[in-house]
């Protein structure tokens, strides 16, 4: 076992480590020069991937170490290989009327750990220093998923958000966007007063105001109400209202919460041709005891995003309130 002074302090290094490569980072894009929309903003359009093997809280398999070697990330990569050969040959510890799923064939989750300034992260999460959510004691077994009251298979509408299509799954929308198991595409489109980020998942579009304030009103919206400004080469992006039913952000690979009162800050840099440094810190202190951020890098890959319809022939969500409905008369 490893002496833990000695864990400490290299876990506090590493964590030091990170910050500078963080600013240095920053530096680097600040002294590149983006290419200009004909509006004159920092040019971030196009199509890009945030698909990546790591998770936004970090495992206990790194033993709190922020960042790995590359020849450990080979070994990962393998193990990552090999986790999904078994998702699409190996139906093991089902029961026999169990027709489970799609399995991994249709699934995209991404062949390489974030890397950002030539530093492979073992979390999105960058603060704070442990890479885990900072819950506040207890509130998790105060969230709610559906209205009081009403039961899972009720009908439709008690069912989640992500299932009933209103939304994509995990809060690959955003804001923050997470990378999920398949479509992890974005497209930014950029005009002189509005920003707009299209997600593959559910074909999610957030209109991004500029240099306004956000609705007074209050109105919640399901992606929030997202208004932004250019700091440099920088797009910061706040939103807050946010739909109380999009509350739970949850995939296979991560769960957290945003409360409709959070407060989500966003910073788009564009690094390089290739590259855009995503960063995003959640404020939300009824649910976590300090402001926890991200960061994750957005790689330029060829477009279309080909469209994505939730509904068509998916039968599932009739299929469970039937099958609930039998299981109702058969207890009777």
């Amino acid at each position: 076992m490893s002496d833990p002074t000695e864990h400490k302090i290299m876990y506090r290094s590493l964590s030091l480590l990170i910050a500078a490569a963080a600013f240095s980072s920053l530096s680097q894009a600040q002294s590149w020069t983006p290419p200009l929309t004909e509006h004159g903003y920092p040019d971030l359009q196009g199509v890009w991937n945030i698909a990546t093997v790591t998770n936004l809280e970090r495992g206990p398999q790194f033993e709190g170490r922020a960042a790995l070697t590359a020849e450990e990330v080979a070994t990962i990569g393998t193990d990552g290989e090999r986790y999904l050969d078994n998702l699409r040959n190996n139906r093991s510890g089902r029961g026999d009327d169990d027709v489970g799923g799609y399995d991994a064939f249709w699934m995209d989750p991404g062949e390489q750990m974030a890397m950002i300034d030539g530093m492979y992260r073992t979390s999105i999460i960058v603060d704070p220093e442990n890479g885990r959510l900072p819950w506040r004691e207890g509130i998790r077994s105060t969230l709610r998923t559906r209205p009081e009251g009403a039961g899972a298979f009720d009908g439709p509408e008690t069912r989640g958000a992500a299932e009933r299509c209103l939304v994509g799954f995990g809060s690959s929308g955003g804001p923050p966007m997470m990378p999920v198991l398949y479509n992890n595409h974005s497209q930014i489109v950029q005009t002189e007063d509005y920003v707009m980020i299209l997600a593959e998942m559910n074909h999610d579009a957030r209109i991004i105001r500029l240099n306004t304030s956000h609705d007074p009103r209050g109105l919640p919206k399901w992606l929030g109400d997202s208004v932004g400004r250019y700091e440099g080469n920088t797009l910061v992006v706040e939103s807050t209202n946010f739909h109380p039913l999009e509350a739970p952000r949850g995939s296979l690979r991560h769960y957290f919460w945003v409360s409709s009162d959070a407060k989500v800050t966003e910073r788009f840099t564009r690094m390089d041709e290739d590259t855009i440094l995503y960063q995003f810190e959640v404020d939300d202190p009824a649910v976590y005891t300090q402001v926890w951020r991200g960061e994750l890098p957005m790689r330029s890959v060829p477009g279309p995003i080909y469209e994505y319809a939730c509904h068509e022939g998916n039968y599932a969500l009739p299929g469970i309130l039937a099958g609930a409905r039998v299981a109702e008369q058969e207890a009777e």
